[in-house]
């Protein structure tokens, strides 16, 4: 057979990810801090992007009225459309126009070095004193001219706090030495992660130097700190209390029967009684686990909502996105046709802000279709779980991404990306995107399906409820569902327990038939 050259012509369909399409899917997953810090730096780059104040949001009935919304805008500046001289200030009076405590903060020294007449305001000394001495620097007749941020103490870390404590417990330079090297080696819960035989073989110490100088530190604030592992943590904390008796240092020893509920053992290991037992147990309770914690230097963050769900007049619910973590991205065209008009269409600048136009324009569209899409996927979520807002947990249905997808006509990677780290403030509570999504558990009567949620949230509620001589097993619990028409299999609630840290039931009954007993006594 012949080979011969031919042409055919073909049609074929592909999705070309270009480098804006990818960048308005990773918008849409962000979470609220990265989106500004995303919108940040384009406004760095881009001098034709601004942010102003976002009066306005969406806002959507559960019926499906929705009024328009812009997550972005354009805008001209009346002020900045006059004549060259107001568009561009005199370079001398740019030049000029500095204060004292800029210049100051410009170079090395000060103005009040050179010319005390014209230095920059100075921060009182002591502020609440300002009304008595007026002739103390910053004490002005107003009681202006210091910073109240200036006399606000900063926060010591566990490190700032042990350095301060270690020149009252150890003399000698070399010993400090090595308290220095065993403070570096602890971690945030205030527990020494090093072993003193690693310690003293770097530092060409013996192991005994190193215990004492160990010793010395663990009496240190807070108590608790410099061990290695929880029960040392616990017994120095007794120790500094003066309750480490024999009993307790045993019940120490054994924190692993401790943790299985074993009373009787422990009772009998210890030498005390039900009453003596249960007793050394709230002191134990009393405790901190992790000492060093208390000098966290990380701040937390609170959560801010993306959607806000509120009761509507009519019996249906308001969803609405929440303005403020919505920032207004503004085109300012006016700068733009100033800037261009006196530039080349030749040169680079004029390409620079074409394609800074460009980007810009892109930035809005992006931002305005990301509010649309959250909009829809929380209206969905609202309407299908609209019995949780209404009864609580019990009634939370079983979703999954697909049908939010197919309802709102979107792919399920779109429905998964918005749902990621955004939050819907309800009036039952701050949730999670993903704590609508679960999964369903087979009615045993053949009926609607339910949420394995609200199935933890039963088991829960039941294992709460129990009486001390009552204790439901695993068996009893999947009896009960099956009555109230959950079809779950043994195994499977073992799993839920466990992941919501609840005991076994032969623990949970050790530990109620101990505390019933104290009780009564």
């Amino acid at each position: 057979m012949a080979l011969a050259a031919s042409l055919f012509l073909r049609q074929s369909q592909s999705l070309v990810m270009t480098p804006q399409l990818m960048q308005s899917i990773q918008l849409l997953q962000m979470t609220h801090v990265e989106l500004t810090q995303f919108i940040e730096q384009e406004l760095e780059k881009n001098p034709l992007l601004e942010i102003a104040a976002n009066d306005d949001g969406v806002r959507e009935d559960i019926r499906g009225t929705d009024e328009p919304f812009s997550g972005g805008d354009e805008r001209g500046h009346a002020e900045n459309s006059g004549s060259d001289e107001s568009f561009q200030p005199d370079l001398y009076d740019s030049a000029t126009a500095d204060t004292a405590g800029s210049t100051s903060d410009t170079f090395d020294g000060g103005l009040d070095n050179v010319f005390p007449d014209d230095a920059g305001p100075q921060a009182a000394d002591a502020p609440e004193l300002l009304g008595q001495w007026k002739s103390m620097p910053g004490g002005g007749e107003d009681g202006e001219g210091y910073d109240l941020d200036s006399f606000v103490a900063g926060r010591k870390t566990l490190r700032d706090v042990l350095n301060e404590q270690i020149p009252f417990v150890l003399a000698d330079p070399v010993d400090r030495l090595i308290a220095q090297h065993l403070v570096d080696q602890l971690d945030e819960a205030g527990y020494l992660q090093g072993s003193t035989a690693e310690t003293a073989l770097r530092l060409g110490k013996s192991v005994t130097e190193i215990e004492r100088v160990l010793s010395r530190l663990q009496e240190l604030d807070p108590p608790g700190v410099f061990a290695r592992s929880l029960g040392e943590c616990l017994a120095i904390q007794l120790k500094a209390l003066d309750r480490l008796d024999p009993a307790m240092a045993t019940l120490i020893d054994n924190l692993e029967l401790l943790a299985r509920r074993d009373f009787a053992t422990l009772k009998k290991l210890c030498g005390v009684g039900e009453e003596d037992l249960l007793d050394m147990l709230a002191e134990i309770r009393k405790l901190d686990p992790k000492p060093g914690t208390r000098y966290e230097t990380s701040a937390s963050e609170a959560v801010v909502p993306d959607i806000i769900v509120r009761a509507a007049p009519d019996g249906s619910w308001h969803v609405e996105l929440n303005a403020d973590t919505l920032p207004r991205v503004l085109v300012n065209r006016d700068y733009y046709a100033a800037v261009s008009s006196r530039t080349s269409r030749d040169s680079a600048d004029y390409g620079f802000l074409n394609e800074c136009l460009q980007t810009a324009n892109w930035l809005t569209r992006s931002l305005d279709q990301r509010a649309r899409t959250i909009m829809k996927v929380a209206s969905e979520i609202v309407r299908q779980q609209d019995a949780f807002l209404m009864h609580g947990v019990d009634h939370l249905r079983p979703l999954n991404l697909k049908t939010v997808a197919e309802a709102i006509k979107m792919h399920e990677s779109t429905v998964s990306r918005v749902t990621s780290n955004k939050y819907m403030l309800t009036p039952r509570g701050l949730f999670e995107l993903k704590y609508f999504f679960t999964v369903s558990i087979g009615s045993a009567e053949g009926g609607d399906s339910h949420s394995a949620e609200s199935v933890r949230h039963r088991i829960r509620t039941m294992i709460a409820q129990e009486a001390p001589d009552a204790v439901l097993s695993d068996d009893d619990i999947v009896d009960v569902l099956r009555k109230g028409g959950v079809d779950l299999a043994r195994r499977t609630v073992a799993k839920y327990r466990e992941a919501m840290n609840i005991p076994s039931s032969v623990q949970r009954r050790r530990e109620k038939r101990a505390l019933a007993k104290a009780a009564l006594s």
